[in-house]
């Protein structure tokens, strides 16, 4: 028979067999093409990841390795992981086989089934081993495993990541077979000071990097991973990302302070300017004041966007004539590097003057016809089209909120006509902005030229929101129609792929609604919204509406929302967002309450006896048909709760009135103590049952706690 061995549970992994040999830091670097700098933070990020996952699943991690470092620069993603394994742990696999009972007989003879599973193990009957589980005793098998040499690995631990790295567009270049984001030129692979010998990508690996495109071109020996970072210095590459940008920020705050301003630092830009450089070096630069008659946001555009730079302001907010711009290379000639930027930007700048000034010239309200010619979606008509459909939307969601209806419907009018200006056909995110200028400009009223510029609000997470009142119906209009019109053409968003703007607009309609307390039915204004789409049907408010909820569902999460408190009241699908926001602190609230278990185990108990029953059109609760004690005094109490909440409700107090409505515990755990609700007698059935449904419509004016985990 198979030799015992007592186990009390299954392993699910191999086991090693005995302690793992040295570890040493593994050096991966990979030299290419300038990287795209918009994605290299993100690449790094990924390679990392991937790389340490590798290493972890094949078994060649320690304890050292989760401090693995990232190195990012224009020409070069780098890992270096330390203590790294040697080699892996020899590994015990075992294979499981028939439970003992079925391995033998009566007379303790081996079964078919154990014959077959040693035959199959290549081994004696003998040679098998007992695992003891709480299941019961099972034949099982145990293989040796030798680990092997890291170096026999890691190549193929690098392919993979490679592989896996989320890069959109991979490139191939020469007469190669290979693809990756840019063309590779050198690889470094070294475990300690030893090279790993592979072919990457068609290149050879090896120990030579490259330093400064400029200052250091010629290639370069390192001697051991450890002194990866060191080496890279001595030949001018600041190699890590973080490093390199604080040298950034410290050179930029500095010079900003020379001229008693602030630095404008978009954190995109600055990751951007970072990519962008191996040995940043800081350059202050200068432009005729007289730009500063161009609107803020234009100057501020061409330096971020066109130029990355990083603008300068007073401590007021307002626009100084200076700018820093970050120089990968430590010129000898400080001057000819500020004045070749200088004169790039005034001619950019002049670009913007004479945008602004001609503009000017044509009165906003000029343009609105030309959006005709405009396509919004070739399924969806004119720009002209949808600023239509804007205008009857938010004069709806106006009415809603207390707005001014004549303000509204200007505002809607002009509201996309700036796309028609060359300030922003040459700058398009100047949209909306510019359009409160040429409004302000041509003496339109204030709110009106606001709400231009804000009902592109929120323009992504975290963004600030309209303020005024015909901002925020505009907002609301022209979000609820994008969603109306592009899910009634049925390209709703999926995966990563959102070319409308699908999720922000979604979620920037909620925020709107519930941060600025807007007390707005949405579903009134979806249906509303879709009766400007002759060819869409009611499934597409539902869509779009379960869409928005989704959407809502992460805002909650983000803000520290339990998602069960989420789909207790998403269950009676609330119309107002503020509402729905109401219900859900409420429910918090509750839940916080020493009935509330209690209570929440009654009306999950209620939904499945009313499902179970499947009795629909229950009749009002029949005094005369109240038999017991229990049922007449919960019956009482309800009655004398709903008269007690009900106004609270209608005001939306719905913290108040659950903290009423905890109350009726003891008379709920009463009732079902004492009360047999599904009794022969139908009629007192029925009776019991619409009195528990009575009971459960009344916490429904809040939330299905029957959703309620726990």
């Amino acid at each position: 028979m198979a030799k015992k061995k007592k186990k009390t549970a299954k392993k699910k992994k191999p086991v090693a067999a005995k302690s793992r040999a040295g570890d040493l830091p593994l050096l991966f670097e990979l030299g290419t093409e300038e990287l795209p700098p918009k994605n290299l933070k993100y690449l790094s990020d990924a390679l990392g990841q991937l790389l340490y996952k590798g290493l972890e699943d094949a078994g060649l991690t320690t304890n050292k390795s989760a401090e693995y470092r990232l190195f990012a620069t224009p020409r070069r993603l780098a890992v270096l992981v330390p203590g790294v394994c040697i080699q892996q742990p020899d590994r015990v696999n075992e294979r499981r086989g028939p439970a003992l009972q079925a391995a033998f007989d009566a007379d303790g003879n081996a079964t078919r089934a154990a014959q077959g599973f040693a035959r199959s193990c290549g081994v004696a009957i003998e040679k098998l081993e007992r695992l003891e589980t709480d299941k019961g005793t099972w034949l099982v098998f145990q293989q040796k495993e030798k680990g092997q040499a890291a170096k026999a690995l890691i190549p193929d631990i690098i392919a993979n990541a490679l592989k896996q790295l989320p890069i959109a567009k991979r490139m191939r270049w020469g007469d190669l077979d290979v693809e990756f984001v840019r063309p590779v030129h050198w690889l470094v692979l070294l475990h300690g000071d030893k090279v790993i010998k592979t072919d990457l990508l068609s290149v050879a690996a090896g120990r030579m990097s490259y330093g400064h495109r400029f200052h250091q071109p010629r290639a370069f020996r390192i001697e051991s991973a450890s002194k990866y970072e060191a080496v890279l210095k001595k030949n001018y590459v600041i190699a890590s990302f973080a490093e390199r940008q604080q040298k950034i920020l410290d050179g930029v705050h500095r010079l900003a302070k020379k001229q008693k301003g602030k630095a404008l630092i978009d954190a995109g830009l600055l990751d951007e300017v970072t990519s962008l450089v191996e040995r940043p070096e800081p350059v202050l630069g200068s432009f005729d004041k007289d730009f500063l008659q161009v609107p803020a946001e234009a100057l501020i555009t061409t330096m971020q966007d066109n130029q990355k730079y990083f603008p300068l302001s007073n401590s007021k907010g307002k626009l100084l004539p200076y700018f820093i711009t970050i120089s990968n290379i430590k010129s000898r000639k400080v001057a000819m590097v500020r004045e070749g930027n200088e004169r790039v930007l005034r001619a950019r700048f002049a670009d913007a003057r004479f945008f602004w000034e001609t503009d000017r010239k044509k009165r906003l309200d000029s343009h609105v016809e030309a959006l005709g010619h405009v396509v919004f979606h070739k399924k969806l008509g004119s720009v002209l089209d949808k600023v239509q459909r804007i205008q009857k939307l938010a004069l709806l969601t106006t009415n809603q909120i207390g707005g001014d209806v004549a303000l509204t419907e200007r505002a809607a009018r002009l509201c996309k006509a700036d796309l028609m200006t060359g300030m922003v056909g040459e700058f398009p995110e100047l949209q909306g902005i510019m359009g409160r200028y040429y409004a302000a400009h041509d003496g339109e009223p204030d709110e009106v030229a606001t709400a231009i510029k804000e009902h592109y609000w929120p323009r992504f997470s975290g963004d600030v929101l309209p303020q005024s009142k015909t901002g925020q119906a505009l907002a609301i209009a022209d979000k609820l129609d994008s969603l109306l019109g592009i899910f009634s053409v049925g390209e709703v968003p999926t995966g990563d792929k959102d070319p409308y703007g699908l999720r922000r607009a979604a979620l920037g309609v909620l925020r709107i609604m519930i941060e600025q307390k807007l007390d707005v039915d949405l579903q009134a204004l979806l249906a509303a919204g879709l009766a400007a789409y002759s060819s869409a049907d009611t499934s597409t408010t539902t869509a779009v509406y379960d869409y928005m909820m989704e959407r809502l569902r992460a805002y909650y999460r983000d803000s520290g929302i339990a998602h069960d408190e989420y789909a207790a009241v998403l269950a009676c699908r609330p119309a107002r967002p503020l509402d729905f926001d109401l219900r859900i602190h409420a429910v918090r609230a509750f839940r916080k309450l020493p009935e509330a278990e209690g209570l929440t185990a009654a009306n999950k108990r209620i939904h499945n006896i009313l499902k179970q029953a499947g009795l629909k059109d229950l009749d009002h609760v029949a005094d005369e048909l109240l038999t017991e004690k229990a049922e007449q005094e919960l019956n009482n109490i309800l009655i004398t709760a709903k008269q007690a909440v009900t106004p609270l409700f209608n005001k939306g107090e719905y913290t108040a009135a659950m903290k009423k409505l905890a109350a009726l515990r003891p008379a709920v755990d009463a009732f079902f103590d004492q009360v047999m609700v599904m009794v022969d007698e139908e009629a007192v059935c029925r009776n019991r049952l619409a009195l528990l449904e009575s009971l459960r419509n009344l916490f429904l004016n809040v939330a299905d706690l029957s959703e309620l985990q726990g």
